[in-house]
């Protein structure tokens, strides 16, 4: 009989999936990410998380140029694309379990760790390699690890971490860090400790631009209490929680993904709220102030494309 501490694992043609007590991961291989994060019955998944690599244009952007001369990184935050995938049963490396070589497992697979890696490859000039690793351990928790390669021959980065699109939109969030918004160079006014926030407020801009970002993070928790199934209308409210590892991260969690407000020149183009975007980010450019007429932000607030970044944290159910 298999141990009830480990995970089980299911080898379908063209996903991975993942369970255990009270919880069931899908990891589509053709999409490039985890089609579906079910925790006590409740989907966390809209979209597949992917590296984001755009923050929506600022008042400040705009006058020093900065998103024209780094736009393609809004391309790669929408484009970029999986090249190859590992998966790893208890750190060991396996033939890639796709159709025909799925066969050979059971319906009664079982291991202590499972880990899908998605190979992505930006879509810039040139490309550069960005692997995300999904480490899945017993009880359900799940080690995240997303790694860009630098290079020098692009642009800078506005700013480089993990997105997550969920199906209905937060009531609200609680995090251990800084209060308000905070960006690298707008920290000082930062006050350490644990925070509450009610739903998902954007900053009422006339042109919607970049906001809402929380630096110095060691943890934030989204709670929501609907989901899209119409057999589920209970409205008790529940929870997913992200966690630092070695780090502190920055995170936003917001009705909208960049895109949307880079596509909307007044905050009423906006759409309604339907869905909750979680960045949690790595790397954050500062967003200056020093004028919106050509200032660039202070260099030790730039993110160089050249240099490797690392982003690890922690998926826990709550």
């Amino acid at each position: 009989m298999a141990n009830t501490n480990q995970l089980k694992v299911i080898y379908g043609d063209g996903t991975l999936g993942v369970g255990g007590d009270d919880f069931h991961y899908i990891f589509n291989y053709g999409r490039g990410g985890i089609e579906s994060l079910v925790i006590g019955g409740k989907e966390w998944c809209y979209r597949e998380p992917k590296p984001t690599f755009w923050r929506a244009t600022t008042d400040n952007d705009r006058g020093n140029g900065f998103s024209v001369k780094s736009a393609q990184w809004l391309g790669a935050d929408m484009f970029s694309t999986v090249k190859s995938i590992d998966v790893k049963i208890n750190g060991q490396l396996i033939d890639f379990p796709i159709a025909p070589e799925n066969n050979k497992y059971s319906n009664h697979e079982y291991a202590d760790e499972v880990a899908v890696v998605f190979h992505f490859e930006t879509n810039t000039v040139p490309a550069t390699p960005v692997d995300v690793t999904y480490t899945v351990q017993p009880g359900g928790s799940i080690l995240v690890n997303a790694h860009y390669t630098g290079n020098q021959d692009l642009p800078e980065l506005p700013v480089f971490g993990m997105r997550f699109i969920m199906p209905t939109p937060a009531t609200g969030f609680d995090y251990e860090g800084l209060s308000g918004e905070t960006y690298p160079d707008r920290m000082a006014g930062g006050e350490a400790g644990v925070y509450h926030v009610d739903g998902l407020p954007v900053a009422k801009y006339l042109v919607p631009q970049d906001n809402g970002v929380h630096m110095a993070t060691k943890w934030v928790t989204i709670t929501r209490d609907s989901v899209k199934s119409n057999m589920d209308n209970s409205k008790v409210p529940f929870s997913l929680k992200f966690a630092q590892v070695d780090q502190p991260f920055a995170f936003s969690a917001l009705p909208y993904t960049a895109e949307e407000f880079e596509n909307a020149t007044h905050i009423e183009e906006l759409p309604l709220p339907r869905r909750t975007v979680v960045s949690i980010l790595g790397a954050v450019r500062g967003v200056g102030g020093i004028d919106s007429w050509g200032a660039d932000v202070e260099s030790n607030y730039h993110i160089s494309a050249g240099e490797d970044i690392d982003l690890t944290f922690k998926i826990e159910r709550v």
